[in-house]
């Protein structure tokens, strides 16, 4: 019987902080009785996604699901020979290594899509959070500081200009979003026409500086790699205008956090909403934990992909598609990189 391997699944963990394999529901009714799932190793509130309980584990999958795991050579080289399919959990596919897999003849997918409307969502909210100053009058309030003015007056977002970095689906979700709310929004992305946008009522801009020399707000819904890591550093954000805010629901690596703190700190920027972080917890980086300290930010732990419909949705699709390759031998339908 074909073994599935579930490296690090987010959802099978209990409200008690256990790991509940009973969870897996959705992947039991999808596999039925053709293939049996396995789980990463969990310990004390985690799971091991490094060294060597976590390579034991690999061995002898046939197929292997993968949340915030990495693949990499070493894990190649424990899968190989019997591994046909990676999944990884989610839309980004930095960890997923699809290069990699292909080198080895192993499929790799992700799920691209399954969460467009609860990321762009997150991200308008997290962009009008900061506009309206919504975290500083909450503290104030509840701690008995009734003050209209504390934490400084909001801007009329009519009258601004809001730029996304990144146009693919989730940016173009978040454009028509940010439409009713904004005077003009603009949109930076290499890889996409100027065309596309306007057909979404967006105007491109040739580069990132163009973008935000434009630009009151800027939204990133860009992809993690070699060309976009650490894309917001002290040198992009230049062109930026005082006190424009800073929203990433995309990948923590496409911000340099010590350029984002002096950026803070000196009023270059209004403020920075985050979803996401390198490493995972920013609590685990100085910087990071530093960003957390300031008044004019509002941050939440990588859930911005996350309602009931998409958590099923995602669990769902990563189970038919590892079905349809291991019982038939054919490459995934949907999602297919290598």
């Amino acid at each position: 019987m074909p073994v599935v391997l579930y490296t690090d699944p987010a959802w099978a963990i209990g409200p008690d902080g256990s790991m509940d394999k009973d969870r897996a529901d959705i992947e039991r009714e999808a596999y039925g009785t053709n293939i049996q799932m396995r789980f990463g190793p969990y310990r004390d509130g985690a799971y091991d996604v490094s060294g060597n309980a976590f390579l034991d584990a690999l061995r002898g999958a046939d197929a292997v699901a993968i949340y915030r795991a990495q693949i990499t050579q070493e894990v190649i080289d424990v899968l190989r020979p019997g591994c046909r399919v990676v999944a990884r959990q989610g839309v980004g596919t930095d960890n997923l290594n699809a290069a990699l897999l292909e080198r080895h003849g192993i499929f790799g997918f992700n799920v691209p899509d399954y969460c467009v409307d609860e990321v762009s969502s997150h991200t308008v909210a997290m962009l009008l959070a900061l506009e309206r100053g919504l975290i500083t009058q909450d503290s104030l309030v509840k701690e008995g500081r009734w003050s209209i003015h504390a934490g400084g007056v909001p801007r009329r977002t009519g009258d601004l200009s809001v730029g996304i970095v990144g146009f693919g689906r989730i940016g173009r979700a978040t454009s028509r979003k940010l439409q009713p709310l904004y005077q003009r929004v603009l949109a930076y992305d290499p890889f996409v026409h100027d065309d596309l946008m306007r057909g979404y009522g967006v105007e491109g801009r040739p580069s990132l500086a163009d973008l935000f020399f434009d630009v009151d707000a800027v939204v990133l819904h860009a992809p993690l790699n070699s060309g976009t890591q650490y894309m917001i550093n002290d040198k992009s954000l230049r062109p930026l205008r005082r006190g424009a805010l800073l929203v990433n629901t995309a990948r923590g690596g496409l911000v340099q956090p010590e350029a984002v703190v002096e950026r803070l700190r000196d009023g270059r920027l209004g403020g920075y909403g985050s979803d996401v972080f390198t490493p995972e917890n920013p609590c685990d980086h100085p910087v990071n934990k530093e960003i957390l300290s300031l008044p004019n930010t509002v941050v939440t732990a990588h859930r911005a992909f996350l309602s009931d419909a998409s958590e099923r949705s995602q669990r769902l699709r990563v189970a038919e598609e590892i079905h349809h390759v291991l019982l038939t031998g054919q490459p995934p339908r949907f999602g297919r990189l290598a």
